[in-house]
């Protein structure tokens, strides 16, 4: 895809995020809003998988070490062709399949179930280590939270990738400087992450997360390095996408209500109608299939 094409599927995934949480009345849009352009970019353009074969033992691998932010991961994997974007409607629904948190039994294209913070890279690290060890060239992609690398796991899974020298794990930390608690800098200053990284024995590159340019040079320089793991440390913007979100602790996990949503609804709408054009594609075209799976005035809370 091109930068623009990668900016209307984020556009999309947004837009559907922001409907599976309001149709559930719970979830995380905040942190999942400001990963989606890095996921988007990751598995439209860099990772070696088939949809139609989501099993495939030489596939690149994904953990969503910060498992709550399945409003961005489920879009990203529906807009992949895993499964159809209605069965969006099953997230945290008690008759559906479709976990708060990242479920690889039910869900297509899910590597790993995730939830509890830290795990996530710890069980990358595994797979990375276990394809050095089949002799396997499949690559490790991981994404943590910026608040998630508080947790002391994450610096023994560090240590252990660099032990390893698993160059074939790329860790991404979304670093929106917010969490549940307020900001990162506040509740558990984590900087400098650069520097720390580096002295666990990581190649360290730094990216602007929504620059679809600097996703794509990191990427590849990510793909280029030997005798050691990588890490993006990718600055982006919390709830990246809808105006009242963006830059907001608030919005790490609840709800929109009616007139949030309708707003959200609207200025996404507004983004990939524009988005479309910049493409040379018909923004109805691109937007239909989208809406035909939003809420309705009938099925609103």
């Amino acid at each position: 895809m091109t930068h623009q094409e990668l900016a209307l599927t984020a556009a999309k995934a947004r837009l559907l995020g922001l409907d599976m949480v309001y149709r559930a009345a719970s979830g995380h849009p905040g942190g999942s809003f400001s990963a989606m352009d890095l996921l988007t970019a990751l598995y439209q353009n860099v990772m070696r998988i088939d949809p139609k074969n989501p099993q495939d033992p030489g596939r690149d691998r994904f953990v969503l070490s910060k498992g709550h932010c399945t409003p961005a991961l489920y879009p990203t994997l529906a807009l992949r062709g895993y499964f159809p974007l209605k069965d969006l409607h099953q997230f945290r629904s008690v008759s559906g399949q479709m976990s708060g948190h990242a479920e690889m039994h039910h869900v297509k294209g899910v590597d790993m179930s995730t939830g509890s913070l830290g795990q996530g890279i710890s069980a990358a690290v595994g797979m990375a280590l276990a394809g050095k060890v089949d002799g396997r060239d499949y690559r490790v992609y991981t994404m943590l939270g910026d608040g998630e690398v508080e947790e002391g796991q994450v610096w023994e899974a560090a240590m252990s990738a660099a032990k390893f020298q698993l160059d074939n794990l790329c860790a991404i930390v979304d670093v929106n400087g917010l969490q549940i608690d307020g900001r990162t800098a506040d509740v558990m200053p984590s900087e400098p992450l650069d520097q720390k990284w580096a002295a666990f024995g990581w190649h360290v590159i730094l990216c602007d997360g929504h620059d679809y340019a600097a996703i794509e040079d990191a990427y590849a320089q990510a793909q280029s390095v030997c005798g050691k793991p990588c890490v993006i440390l990718a600055r982006t913007v919390k709830g990246k996408g809808v105006s009242y979100m963006e830059n907001s602790a608030g919005w790490h996990g609840k709800a929109p209500n009616a007139q949030q949503y309708h707003q959200g609804r609207a200025e996404l709408t507004g983004q990939i109608t524009q988005l479309a054009s910049q493409a040379g594609r018909d923004p109805q075209a691109e937007l239909a299939p989208v809406l035909a799976v939003l809420c309705d005035d009938k099925e609103e809370n």
